[in-house]
């Protein structure tokens, strides 16, 4: 019997893209034929599933960010804290970055008049029934509880109450990854047939596609800009640099998960000359806490958005998401999607998006998920370049202490001796 016939057969999969491409198809074609009492079905599934998530949200950032700040205080020391610094920095400018090139594209690449993306109540169909489930506590409290509890267990040996926060946030992850997520096509479904039934859907259609263009050209400047710095550090080539890591980028395109490219971005790392230590430090560090192509992507959607909608941006505002929603990228879980899931409370506590307009952020997200984390673990190769230059020089400094201090100790010596 040959290797072909004893082969168990390939288990086919329908990913979340498809799912949500399909979602955002049936929901168009069919909001204009399916009568009112059948669309609201789906809207009263989506006013439960959205009362569960702003549930679910306060929870999600306590589980995520408290034992994710727990952990970046142990272990490797200033390595560590100089890698999540740099991670978190190059995460801002990607943010900030997609703030200044939106307000400079977007108000030209919007349709003219495309301020109706208001979802009016009067233009939609609204649920059977409602189902209130508030949350234990506000999404502030959250945030602020979870820096707390996240910085007092770096300081205190509260072994048991990490080991309980850790416990909390795979729970967390698996409610994303096993209800959210799965959840997620229907509940976006239900959005755009009731956004078609309201006559705003060809707007929203016209309008994306333009941003989505948009934000993939921004992604590789961000790059371009990574590997510049890098190399101007390191003293090399950075399009050179930026060529050996492309595998790894190609990688993510096929996964879509920063933890799954490990393996490619580790060697391709090894490759422009990163030393194996700092390289297999780096890599699986940035995978979890380095999401600077998450971070062009959310702030450039949830810019088109508030322009679509009318909603007033103001700069403090925005600079103040900007940073929060770094902080948030740092704990995002690492499953399709979780970066936009883990950046909704800000969004709707920040920003003030409504259920559509956040239904928006994660079909458009989603739907080019895979360049998103592209971006982020290739970006990731140019900041293990840049540690481990510094690593270098820092040993480098180290030896030479130690070889002055040798010679002060011979030459103490020899002065006692004489």
């Amino acid at each position: 019997m040959s290797a072909e016939q004893t082969a168990p057969p390939r288990k086919f999969t329908f990913g979340l893209l498809p799912q949500i491409v399909l979602a955002i198809v049936l929901g168009v074609l069919l909001g204009t034929v399916l009568p009112d009492w059948a669309t609201r079905i789906f809207v009263t599934f989506n006013g439960l599933f959205g009362q569960f998530l702003g549930f679910a949200i306060p929870l999600i950032i306590l589980g995520l960010i408290a034992p994710a700040i727990a952990d970046l205080g142990r272990g490797a020391g200033k390595w560590l804290a100089i890698t999540a610094g740099i991670a978190y920095l190059s995460t801002l400018i990607g943010g900030f970055m997609g703030y200044g090139a939106s307000m400079l594209v977007l108000p030209r690449v919007l349709p003219e008049g495309a301020d109706s993306l208001t979802n009016p109540d009067e233009a939609l169909l609204t649920p059977y029934f409602e189902l209130p489930i508030p949350p234990l506590f506000g999404v502030t409290t959250a945030v602020v509880l979870a820096f707390v509890v996240g910085i007092a267990l770096t300081a205190i040996d509260g072994g048991g109450l990490l080991r309980g926060f850790r416990e909390l946030r795979s729970l967390v992850n698996w409610v994303i990854a096993k209800v959210i997520i799965p959840l997620l096509p229907l509940y976006i479904f239900g959005i755009f047939l009731n956004m078609t039934q309201g006559g705003q859907v060809a707007t929203v259609i016209l309008a994306f596609l333009g941003v989505v263009v948009f934000v993939f050209i921004l992604t590789w400047l961000m790059l371009v800009l990574q590997f510049v710095v890098a190399g101007a550090f390191v003293g090399k080539n950075p399009f050179s640099m930026l060529a050996t890591m492309l595998p790894a980028y190609a990688t993510a395109l096929g996964t879509s998960s920063s933890a799954a490219t490990i393996p490619v971005t580790l060697r391709q790392a090894l490759k422009n000359g990163v030393s194996q230590p700092v390289a297999a430090f780096a890599v699986p560090l940035c995978a979890t806490i380095h999401l600077a192509g998450s971070m062009i992507k959310i702030t450039c959607f949830s810019l088109a958005v508030m322009m679509l909608s009318g909603i007033e941006i103001q700069p403090g505002l925005m600079v103040a998401f900007i940073f929060m929603l770094g902080i948030m990228m740092v704990a995002a879980p690492g499953v399709p999607g979780g970066a936009i899931m883990t950046a909704v409370a800000l969004l709707s506590s920040m920003l003030g998006f409504n259920e559509a307009q956040v239904g928006l952020m994660i079909a458009t997200y989603i739907a080019i998920d895979s360049f998103g984390t592209a971006t982020n673990v290739t970006g990731d190769g140019a900041i293990a370049a840049i540690v481990d230059k510094l690593v270098r020089r820092s040993k480098g400094q180290d030896e030479l202490a130690e070889e002055s201090a040798g010679r002060a100790e011979v030459e103490a010596a020899d002065a006692l001796a004489g």
